[in-house]
């Protein structure tokens, strides 16, 4: 499997821990939207989307089963922001 296309669909410009949602797509024919980018004090990661419980908790709506693809999406997607976050700087200059 393949990451064919990787579309930042909005960064965040605040205080808070998530900075963007991004869509993947593998192979040219599937798509998963709503992934987001969360930044802590201490690193980057991504965050599969999900939904919210009753009880307030959040359960994953689809993620990855193997650390092979988790890296693949992980790398991709924080590769794509950082160069988005590049833009962004560079247009603002």
């Amino acid at each position: 499997m393949q990451i064919t296309d990787v579309k930042i669909r909005k960064i965040v410009n605040d205080d808070r821990a998530m900075k963007a949602i991004v869509s993947v797509t593998f192979d040219d024919s599937l798509a998963l939207h709503d992934i987001k980018v969360i930044e802590t004090s201490k690193k980057i990661f991504v965050v599969m989307p999900s939904k919210k419980n009753p009880d307030g908790t959040y359960k994953d709506i689809v993620h990855p089963t193997k650390s092979e693809l988790r890296k693949l999406i992980n790398d991709a997607v924080i590769k794509a922001y950082m160069e988005a976050l590049e833009d962004l700087k560079n247009q603002n200059v």
